[in-house]
């Protein structure tokens, strides 16, 4: 027997199929925050743990120069500055392949990684000015990531805009590593700050958008290993904000 649509059964059918979406919507972005959020934890403690102990000496080493005391990687403090990007990598080629325990346990590695290369802004800047950057980066993170969610507009218009604003800012990074412009470094922080407010309510709209394409179309495995590379993103936007305005904002220590 054919199956012939009833408008009174099915108005309140979509509504419900709605609802539903809409729940597991939001639990999908509670998700995703908590495991940034996590991420970000672990990463703040990994990098106060090694700042104010002896493990701060087999990553970064304080030299003396003109204009007064700098801090420089060791070969160990090189590598857990690259090794954050070869754990993004492997997450972001081979999450279809990795298992979920996988995928979740890259993450804390990466996280706790990215502590580790970041431990030495304890040496540089003053801890009040740490803690003030990092409130100013929670609530700029939030808002936009907010606007991303709500917004009725389509901001994947300016996701090709952006991606190529950060490679840009890539590039002008590693040419200022050779130069040492404070000028040019500068300008690098501003235009960086910029790209990863816009890039935060992109992605959030991005991963809102995702989840309502493909809810139906995975399954559990799927969507938790999504919802670990979705937090990474975010993860990878606030790190970087943060860093960025520490750079603009952030008070140097007497001797740096």
């Amino acid at each position: 027997m054919a199956f012939i649509p009833d408008s009174r059964t099915y108005a309140p059918s979509a509504a419900a199929d709605t609802a539903v979406l809409d729940a597991g919507l939001r639990a999908y972005m509670l998700r995703v925050y908590n495991w940034m959020s996590s991420g970000l934890l672990l990463t703040g403690i990994v990098a106060y743990a090694i700042a104010n102990t002896s493990l701060i000496e087999l990553f970064y080493r304080q030299v003396a120069t003109p204009r007064g005391i700098a801090v420089q990687p060791t070969i160990l403090g090189y590598a857990a500055i690259f090794a954050p990007l070869v754990f993004t990598l492997v997450l972001s080629f081979g999450v279809n392949r990795l298992s979920r325990s996988a995928t979740q346990a890259l993450f804390w590695a990466f996280a706790a990684t990215m502590g580790a290369s970041i431990a030495n802004i304890f040496l540089i800047y003053s801890g009040a000015s740490i803690a003030r950057v990092f409130f100013v980066t929670a609530a700029t993170f939030g808002a936009m990531s907010l606007y991303g969610y709500t917004t009725k507009s389509d901001l994947s218009k300016m996701g090709s805009f952006l991606i190529m604003g950060l490679i840009g800012v890539i590039v002008a990074s590693l040419v200022n590593m050779f130069i040492g412009s404070t000028a040019l470094q500068f300008a690098i922080s501003v235009i960086g700050v910029l790209i990863f407010v816009g890039l935060t309510a992109y992605d959030t709209q991005r991963i809102k958008g995702d989840y309502q394409q493909y809810a139906y179309a995975e399954g559990t495995d799927g969507a938790a290993k999504r919802s670990v590379f979705d937090a990474l993103s975010l993860y990878l936007n606030f790190i970087n904000l943060f860093m960025l305005l520490l750079q603009l904002f952030g008070n140097r220590n007497s001797n740096n």
